[in-house]
């Protein structure tokens, strides 16, 4: 796994600023409230150009590498789960699209007029998103038809395209990719997603029947999907959900430490912050979102030089971060008491976004057993060979 180093200037312009300032922020909670998909901020992303951020500049995109990748989805978690939710999954697809995707794909990526992402995880194969069970059969000589059940697709019904996995048409191997576009006769979204977080980022399941797609959709060769998840699309969506659960952390801790400075105990004149084990449980938060931040620059700094243990750290930085993200979280609804519990503070809405990263795919138990296998030499998917 190797990351490109990034070629752009740093990413965080006046104008994506704006964005978060005056669109995404305000409009969080209605969203989250809602149920409703962020059209407003996607859309004002795309106008200032992030949804090419990390598009080669060969296809007209900035060219920025993980390392810029990851300090948007962290400043957009922050402010919007579910937009960066939006966004992190369009970056996925992206790694895979800036290779294979047709050019006016990849132009219409370039001027933020196209929103993808990933349709991995299937019904009958759950978060194994590595052994899909949806097929692609040949319907004449330059078509296939493609047939599943997806579980969840982030963006489902709003997405202009889907990279889509299936098992081979013909060759061996256990996974295809294939470009589905998202007015494709045959592709139904099933119901609005009503969860208990991220609840804006339209994660719904979709099925596919008799989805007849052209053989040049094929992303790749047939067969050779997973080599490109593995190389391509893992590193990417690992390292920028880390970046996700670091943003959300880092928002609940800043939330946490201006409740204790600015709530008093009348009967004592002091602020909860001047209370000893009060300091000492803020402290060791602290302590656990500063040990990630090292870690994700250490990752990233492996990908980026292609350091030999770059793998294992990819494979660890999501597990760290997801569980990093769920005890910061518990521990800043546990600090601030009852007030945690309205919805104004914005605690209770983070924590609810905190606990996704656990149970995406790869979730934290399938990454505890993919870092024991590379460690101890084993194959990451061995049922997958």
């Amino acid at each position: 796994m190797q990351a490109r180093r990034a070629a752009s200037p740093y990413p965080w312009t006046d104008e994506f600023e704006a964005v978060v300032r005056e669109i995404v922020g305000p409009l969080a909670d209605d969203v989250d409230r809602a149920g409703r998909f962020p059209s407003e901020g996607v859309r004002a992303l795309g106008e200032a150009g992030l949804p090419a951020l990390l598009l080669s500049r060969e296809s007209g995109g900035a060219g920025a590498g993980l390392r810029e990748g990851a300090q948007v989805i962290e400043r957009l978690a922050g402010a919007c789960g579910s937009t960066a939710m939006v966004l992190l999954m369009h970056y996925s697809a992206l790694s895979v699209l800036d290779r294979y995707a047709p050019d006016d794909v990849r132009r219409d990526i370039a001027a933020g007029r196209h929103l993808s992402t990933l349709a991995f995880s299937e019904r009958g194969s759950r978060s194994h998103f590595w052994a899909p069970v949806g097929t692609a059969t040949p319907d004449g000589t330059d078509t296939v038809c493609l047939d599943a059940q997806k579980s969840w697709v982030t963006s489902a019904g709003q997405a202009d395209s889907y990279v889509w996995s299936s098992k081979p048409v013909q060759e061996d191997g256990v996974m295809s990719l294939w470009l589905v576009p998202g007015g494709s006769a045959g592709l139904e979204v099933h119901g609005e997603y009503d969860g208990f977080g991220l609840r804006g980022n339209a994660s719904s399941p979709m099925s596919a029947k008799a989805v007849r797609v052209p053989r040049t959709a094929l992303l790749g060769a047939d067969g050779e999907g997973l080599t490109t998840a593995l190389d391509a699309v893992l590193p990417c969506f690992l390292v920028l959900s880390a970046a996700f659960s670091l943003g959300v952390t880092e928002t609940l801790l800043g939330l946490t430490a201006t409740h204790l400075r600015d709530t008093r105990l009348e009967h004592l004149d002091q602020t909860l912050a001047q209370q000893p084990l009060t300091r000492h449980q803020f402290a060791q938060l602290r302590l656990s979102a500063d040990s990630l931040r090292a870690m994700m620059g250490e990752t990233l700094t492996a990908l980026e030089n292609g350091r030999p243990e770059a793998t294992l750290r990819v494979l660890q930085i999501k597990a760290l971060a997801a569980e990093t993200a769920a005890a910061v979280a518990d521990g800043a609804m546990r600090l601030c008491g009852g007030s945690a519990f309205r919805r104004e503070t914005g605690l209770e809405r983070r924590f609810r976004d905190a606990l996704a990263a656990r149970v995406m795919a790869p979730t934290t138990e399938a990454l505890h057993d993919f870092c024991g296998r590379t460690e101890l030499g084993l194959p990451l998917f061995e049922e997958a060979r």
